[in-house]
């Protein structure tokens, strides 16, 4: 892999046309959490996150879309018009790709509604089941009814085709799908691809191979809720919002598949979410990465791939 400074100057001479970037790491519900007064990102500002979620800026087009909407969507635009400005009027918003039905990944589209930006026709990608819950529940329903948003049916290993060769494919995965099915998408462009799974129940309750998966793109951002079982002081409450384990997923990988991970979704008791933690500095000896926002990941030059800070 380039270094940061060979990768930048790459970057300098090339100009990346279409590339992903990071608008949020943390668990659906934000760093800090309601109700943690102790939590120190409450004094340290640096220390808060988003919920997760990803950027896709084609510059040849001039189109953005984002993969979830989450709730932290006024602030994450705000950031993204400063570092990758929209070329026409309104939101600037070409698409957005739904992951599943949980707050952190869909509960964003409250802000298109007429209370707020009133948008028209920003296109929705979402699979059957999560279609479905907009379209029949309020308040989502108005969104629908009043043009707002536009659903646009997405199926399971059938590729969205984006404008300059830039395809979305989502893919199943197994999680508490108690109002619609969840995914994960590869998206993918001229010559690089990358994964964006930020939910599953557990790896081996997959029907991909997580290997298989990980050999076939170039970047990986993957679920990273938690670190261990040690996090919420109750066992059955860990049982009840099953995820795989950081520490489990770096074991199972050979340390070229790690290096292509980048953990996102942290939830605030997850202790590689502080820089200097012990657990996180043992989690990237394995090769693998923590995402940060405003990284990004070039899906059209190949070897510009280093993560680099907002502009």
């Amino acid at each position: 892999m380039l270094s940061t400074l060979a990768a930048l100057a790459l970057s300098a001479a090339a100009p990346c046309q279409a590339e992903l970037v990071v608008l949020g790491t943390s668990q659906d519900a934000g760093t800090p959490q309601i109700g943690h007064p102790e939590d120190p990102a409450w004094r340290d500002p640096a220390l808060r996150a988003w919920a997760a979620s990803l950027a896709l800026v084609d510059r040849a087009s001039g189109a953005r879309y984002l993969f979830d909407a989450t709730p932290d969507l006024r602030e994450q635009l705000e950031w993204l018009d400063l570092h990758d400005p929209k070329r026409t009027p309104g939101l600037g918003i070409d698409g957005i790709f739904l992951t599943h039905a949980h707050i952190g990944h869909y509960a964003g589209l409250m802000f298109l509604g007429r209370e707020s930006a009133n948008s028209r026709g920003v296109p929705v990608h979402a699979m059957p089941r999560m279609a479905e819950f907009l379209r029949s529940n309020g308040p989502w329903s108005q969104l629908v009814s009043l043009d707002n948003i536009a659903l646009r049916p997405l199926a399971a290993g059938a590729a969205t085709r984006l404008p300059d060769g830039i395809t979305v494919t989502p893919y199943l995965v197994p999680h508490r799908d108690e109002y619609s099915e969840t995914v994960g998408f590869v998206i993918a462009g001229r010559g690089r691809s990358a994964l964006y799974l930020p939910d599953i129940d557990g790896w081996d309750k997959w029907d991909q191979r997580l290997e298989d998966m990980l050999a076939r793109v170039d970047m990986a951002y993957l679920d990273g809720t938690f670190f261990d079982d040690t996090e919420l002081g109750d066992p059955a409450r860990m049982k009840s919002v099953p995820h795989p384990r950081i520490a489990d997923t770096i074991r199972r990988l050979p340390p070229a598949l790690a290096a292509k991970v980048r953990f996102i979704h942290l939830n605030h008791t997850n202790p590689a979410r502080f820089p200097d933690a012990a657990k996180r500095r043992a989690a990237e000896s394995s090769g693998a990465g923590f995402a940060t926002l405003g990284e990004r990941f070039c899906l059209s030059q190949p070897g510009a791939d280093a993560p680099i800070s907002p502009r």
